[in-house]
């Protein structure tokens, strides 16, 4: 069915609500985008996005995604400043306490940092003859027909009402739409969190060339014993971002010194390698993120006609595995197809069909977080066999190639997680032994160290 309708209204105008918007524009004549924040033209941060001066990149998946949804979009943004690289063979991923091999991978990326990203879909959304914007402003409630019935459009908080044939929520982790719910005499979602204590710090530094031997970026995930770790990227401008992280522990200090000290105790040198001796570029950025949010939207027996919740709105994930922005561009083409077959049960429909979406990188940054006893969260009891098996493969792939682009294709949203668990794969994995003892040295080192122990 490729029925046209009328006018739909997205409530959010950060990634996912842009990206829902122009998928909109293929069956709506008329798209209305609803942003409180009063938008800028170029690549600024913005108070609604206050996670946008950290470190972001996008992911294989989402850079397909992307590129689906605006084609020509990867060459335009390197056009225009973007670094583009294999996210296997130009980064370092550093697990189980050393690097994972780096094989060419065909897992292309897009380096920049989230203004830009943003700016850059923001602009060619906004061009889109369909599509109307009204920022400064925000949805203070919903309309609906009397009864559980459908929801017919908005009210703004200036008091105007929009109609519409389909409402889509893309504001982001605050989403109203449970409350709205419950007050309506529906069910609201339940919610799974899982509490994680995340603090961490970002400074931008001037890149050199000869950083890291040209490669774009090296990512340290926190251990279970370390609770700390780091993420650096290279950036348009010239510029790398480099976010330091700790979970139940102190964030990495805003002055210029206890930063550069923080990253000498990271358990892989290559952070403290480029930022001992580079030029910083303004000021710390600290924050907290406290627990990772989903909202299980597709278990839901009922739910309203023409209302659909796509982005952080049901989903937020921990920020440190940079998998927020892929999961949006991968929920836009899902709610594309979804409305191929016209606007009946279209809000459990995409629902069903986002909860696949979401499902791999929720199990892979929980599975990780979880492994750290002091966060809150239910646990699988099959999860530390399934730690230990990721663990071993990580240390395998440190010298396999072949493991390194499964477990990369899987983090990078290209393959399910079932791959890891092909016959082939298990088989490369059960053959390898523990870590070399130099590795597991260092981690012992960065466990020991003062930084490490919080003096």
């Amino acid at each position: 069915m490729d029925a046209r309708f009328d006018h739909a209204v997205v409530m959010g105008g950060s990634l996912a609500g842009l990206l829902a918007a122009r998928v909109l524009t293929d069956r709506f004549a008329r798209v209305t985008l609803v942003e409180r924040d009063a938008l800028p033209d170029g690549a600024a941060n913005r108070r609604g996005v206050p996670q946008g001066v950290h470190t972001h990149g996008l992911l294989a998946g989402g850079s397909r995604a992307l590129e689906q949804l605006f084609p020509g979009f990867a060459r335009a943004l390197v056009i225009d400043g973007a670094l583009p690289g294999d996210i296997v063979r130009n980064f370092r991923w550093f697990f189980e306490g050393a690097p994972l091999a780096r094989p060419a991978s065909g897992m292309d990326g897009l380096i920049a940092s989230r203004p830009f990203l943003e700016a850059a879909v923001r602009r060619r959304v906004r061009a889109l003859p369909a599509v109307t914007t009204l920022d400064g402003t925000h949805v203070s409630g919903l309309t609906a027909t009397a009864g559980r019935g459908r929801v017919t459009g908005v009210t703004l908080a200036d008091g105007r009402t929009l109609d519409a044939d389909l409402v889509v929520d893309a504001s982001g982790r605050g989403s109203r739409t449970p409350r709205w719910l419950a007050a309506s005499g529906y069910q609201a979602p339940r919610e799974e969190r899982i509490e994680i204590g995340l603090g961490y710090t970002t400074r931008l530094f001037r890149r050199e060339p000869a950083h890291l031997d040209g490669d774009l970026g090296t990512v340290v995930p926190p251990t279970p014993h370390g609770k700390r770790g780091g993420v650096m990227a290279a950036q348009e401008g010239g510029r790398w971002t480099v976010t330091l992280i700790s979970h139940f522990v102190p964030p990495a200090p805003l002055d210029l010194d206890g930063f550069r000290h923080f990253a000498a105790a990271l358990p892989s040198p290559d952070i403290h390698a480029v930022v001992r001796d580079a030029v910083p570029m303004g000021e710390a950025m600290t924050s907290r993120f406290p627990a990772s949010l989903r909202r299980r939207y597709e278990q839901l027996w009922q739910f309203p006609e023409r209302l659909v919740v796509i982005g952080d709105a049901i989903c937020s994930f921990n920020p440190i595995y940079g998998q927020g922005m892929s999961v949006a561009a991968l929920e836009a083409l899902a709610l594309g197809d979804v409305l191929r077959d016209g606007l009946a049960d279209v809000g459990p429909r995409f629902f069903t069909k986002a909860a696949p979406i979401v499902d791999t990188p929720w199990a892979t940054a929980a599975g990780n977080d979880l492994r750290m006893p002091e966060t809150s969260g239910a646990r699988s009891p099959i999860a530390p066999l399934l730690n230990a098996y990721v663990a071993r493969l990580q240390r395998a792939a440190h010298a396999d190639a072949d493991l390194a682009i499964a477990f990369m294709g899987v983090t990078n949203l290209i393959a399910p997680p079932s791959a890891l668990f092909a016959p082939r794969t298990v088989w490369r994995v059960l053959r390898t032994g523990t870590a070399p003892e130099p590795a597991r040295a260092r981690a012992r080192a960065f466990d020991s160290s003062p930084v490490q122990k919080g003096v």
